[in-house]
């Protein structure tokens, strides 16, 4: 037997009032508070593809999955908490402070940048395709805790009662090894079979800048430093030369790899000098701020995600054509160095 908890006064004035109301009046209250949600969830955005029933199976971890209107791979909030071996809290904005609060703690504050700790604190709100309400984060944000967490447990920082989180966080980022994040998300909620060739020209519009834009570091030099080690090469490189192989494998694993249409149209707009037989710009400045730049960055950590759990370069390169399969036939690269 339950024992009963002892109700607040206000508690106990609340269901007084309750109890006075006439059975019309109880119904005005309840339509007016769901026409309130419902005028909230309207502005609130949809989910096109995805629901629980569906959910992204990475090992024995599910977690359902959502892409939404804009675009935007989103995971549920309770599936990544879930998928951490965190604890919730009593509801779902429990559950999200819970995620919040890990992130922000202090002997993470070394390897949590900034911009995680706003990801973390301000859960994406959107409409389910039944209309319900959900609370869920960017798809890449999974990799980026594991990330925080391994590098965490390396240091020794974590506290013994979190060890198990580390764990789930290495399961995790074994499968991200196998399959793209994204291409998982695509795949588990059927957004993947909904592209097409009519979307071609939306895709390159929201994709590419109208303008170049000023040259910013893109590649960060985790990523040139994986390669380096899975190819045997001394690292740091000599000055400033770089291998003439390293265009080429920069072209194979991350601009081939953009979606499609992306490449040839990089190309077509950073075209080779004829003089020097390379690009007068690097291909990455032709894409848009608000979503080529984000995905370039999104790409690259999941490749680095791949590179790190990977012993050397034919086992990396099997781990990533699994990861990131290349539609059509294989066509022959450039040795130019794009990035």
């Amino acid at each position: 037997m339950v024992d009963e908890v002892e109700k607040s006064p206000q508690s106990k004035g609340g269901s007084a009032r309750a109890k006075a109301l006439t059975k019309d009046e109880r119904s005005a209250i309840a339509k007016k508070s769901a026409e309130a949600r419902w005028a909230i969830a309207k502005e609130l955005p949809m989910a096109t593809h995805g629901s629980a029933d569906r959910p992204l199976k990475i090992g024995d971890i599910q977690i359902p999955c959502f892409v939404l209107e804009d675009g935007r791979r989103v995971l549920a909030q309770t599936g990544v908490i879930n998928a951490l071996g965190m604890s919730h809290g009593g509801s779902y904005s429990k559950g999200g402070d819970r995620l919040a609060k890990f992130a922000q703690q202090g002997r993470l504050s070394t390897f949590v940048s900034s911009d995680l700790v706003d990801r973390t604190a301000n859960p994406i709100r959107f409409r389910t395709a039944k209309g319900g309400l959900a609370y869920g984060y960017e798809a890449t944000i999974l990799h980026d805790l594991c990330e925080v967490v391994l590098d965490a447990r390396d240091a020794g920082v974590l506290q013994k009662q979190q060890a198990h989180i580390a764990r789930q966080c290495e399961t995790l980022v074994r499968g991200f090894a196998r399959v793209g994040i994204i291409a998982l998300v695509d795949e588990a909620t059927g957004y993947q079979s909904s592209r097409d060739r009519d979307e071609l020209h939306r895709i390159l519009e929201a994709y590419l800048s109208e303008e170049r834009l000023a040259w910013a570091k893109r590649f960060p030099d985790e990523f040139y430093k994986q390669i380096y080690r899975l190819k045997n090469w001394k690292w740091p490189p000599a000055g400033r030369a770089k291998p003439p192989l390293l265009g080429h494998i920069t072209n194979e694993i991350v601009y081939d790899r953009l979606p499609p249409g992306v490449i040839t149209e990089l190309r077509k707009r950073n075209p080779t000098q004829e003089a020097t037989k390379r690009r007068k710009f690097k291909h990455h400045q032709f894409l848009s701020e608000d979503l080529g730049q984000p995905d370039l960055r999104d790409h690259l950590l999941q490749v680095i995600a791949v590179m790190r759990v990977s012993k050397g370069w034919d086992v990396f390169k099997r781990n990533f054509d699994e990861a990131f399969p290349k539609p059509g036939t294989q066509i022959e690269l450039s040795l130019v160095e794009d990035e």
